[in-house]
């Protein structure tokens, strides 16, 4: 089974990631956040965990507001790192454990908290600012990650008490995941810190430090101050530490603090902090759970000719469905129809994918892992109608699916470029209205 061996709390500020880029220990204005990580990178050389489980927040860098979650859980196997502005950081990019994060997502949807899950979007430097700081560029720590990103910056935002019951169900989902694998926990962001407004350059490191005394000790009572209590004592952006109640809820509730250290340079109180879970007389509950887990979806494979769109079809069908969910863009679908090889090419779809959309395969479409939905748009700009894609899924012309039917009509998503979508079909709407 996997086991959590410890929670790790440090800051994110840009700060750490120019100095890792841009400075040395040598350097008197930096050698102390040089100095502050290297317990972090002793820790992890010593304890070598499998996995760091990421809690962080983007800076509305891969996640602007057209779409703006709580809670969204990586599900990938590698993460590279954003442009976020001036060009990317010359960082590797790190692996992700892609069977543990579905499995905390699947684990976390029956514990019914309702995440949002994401694939191919670049990092900020809420993760890789300390992940390059701790790690050494990979040569003190090489494993894996799995990243949580926090929206703490568009309200209304999760509670400090819904962070600290999601780190416990954390727990439950990392601990029931059936490989003997080793986590920890990095909690980032924070320390106090306000970057906007007349009262930017805002710290209060005197409460800096009651908060980590009471993450240590006494967890529950910072799940009860309000968001604007946390700004008010920690500044806006300070708030963010919310974050840290999650990695602390999935940890032991006696932990041991084998480091800590705070230091403020300029606009954040930097923080790091790690701490070791302590024995629990908790019993081996993991069976149970994973059997809660699967609940919801046991027997399904049961029922013929169903395929559910799960977090593993859409990982090793990603391309082809990114491919096609890209029709809705005007000049993809003009060159799918002109040149659709080189557009195969640009996309890098191996030849299974390419003969796959040239033969118009459907139901082999369905089993490779493409949803409905992207078979649908592809429907349309090939001036087909759905009834065409159904009849051809079930193994049937469309005239023997229509009958099967209690009115005999055809449609499409297709807009203005395709309005005659049945004019590809072997019997039309109005042919078959005839029928009737």
């Amino acid at each position: 089974m996997a086991k959590i061996i410890g929670g790790i709390a440090a800051s994110h500020t840009p700060t750490i990631g120019f100095a890792k880029d841009t400075k040395t220990i040598e350097d008197p204005a930096w050698a102390e956040v040089f100095k502050m990580f290297q317990p972090i990178n002793d820790w992890l050389a010593k304890k070598q965990p499998d996995v760091l489980f990421f809690i962080y927040n983007d800076h509305i860098t891969s996640f602007f507001l057209d779409h703006y979650s709580p809670f969204v859980l990586g599900v990938d196997d590698e993460y590279v790192t954003a442009d976020e502005g001036g060009g990317a950081r010359q960082h590797p990019p790190v692996s992700g454990h892609a069977e543990l994060s579905r499995h905390i997502g699947k684990s976390l949807f029956a514990d019914e908290f309702d995440i949002s899950f994401y694939q191919k979007k670049p990092i900020d430097h809420g993760l890789f600012s300390p992940l390059s700081m701790m790690t050494d560029r990979g040569n003190t720590w090489s494993g894996a990650i799995v990243p949580l990103q926090v929206g703490v910056l568009q309200f209304p935002i999760p509670t400090a008490k819904r962070c600290f019951k999601l780190g416990k169900a954390l727990r439950r989902a990392i601990e029931s995941f059936p490989e003997d694998i080793s986590v920890a926990l990095v909690a980032t962001g924070g320390l106090s810190h306000q970057v906007h407004g007349e009262r930017c350059g805002f710290n209060n490191p005197q409460w800096d430090e009651q908060f980590l005394d009471a993450l240590q000790h006494d967890p529950e009572a910072l799940t009860q101050y309000t968001h604007a209590e946390y700004a008010e004592l920690a500044g806006m952006e300070g708030a963010e530490i919310i974050m840290w109640l999650i990695m602390r809820g999935a940890l032991s509730s006696q932990v041991a603090c084998v480091h800590r250290q705070t230091h403020l340079p300029s606009m954040t109180n930097i923080a790091t902090v790690i701490y070791e879970n302590q024995p629990s007389p908790l019993a081996d509950t993991s069976q149970q759970h994973r059997q809660f887990i699967e609940r919801q979806l046991a027997g399904v494979d049961e029922i013929p000719g169903t395929h559910p769109f799960t977090l593993e079809r859409a990982h090793k069908a990603y391309r082809i469905n990114d491919f096609l969910h890209r029709l809705i863009e005007p000049n993809h679908r003009h060159r799918f129809i002109s040149e659709p090889e080189s557009l195969y090419q640009e996309f890098a779809l191996t030849q299974a994918e390419q003969d796959l959309l040239q033969a118009r395969d459907w139901i082999g479409l369905i089993h490779y892992g493409v949803i409905f939905f992207s078979l649908e748009k592809l429907a349309a700009v090939l001036g087909l109608s759905n009834l065409d894609v159904y009849a051809q899924m079930s193994g049937k012309t469309l005239a023997e699916f229509q009958q099967t039917r209690q009115v005999a009509i055809n449609y499409s998503v297709s807009g203005s470029e395709n309005q005659d979508t049945d004019s590809n079909s072997d019997n039309d709407l109005e042919k078959k209205s005839g029928e009737d």
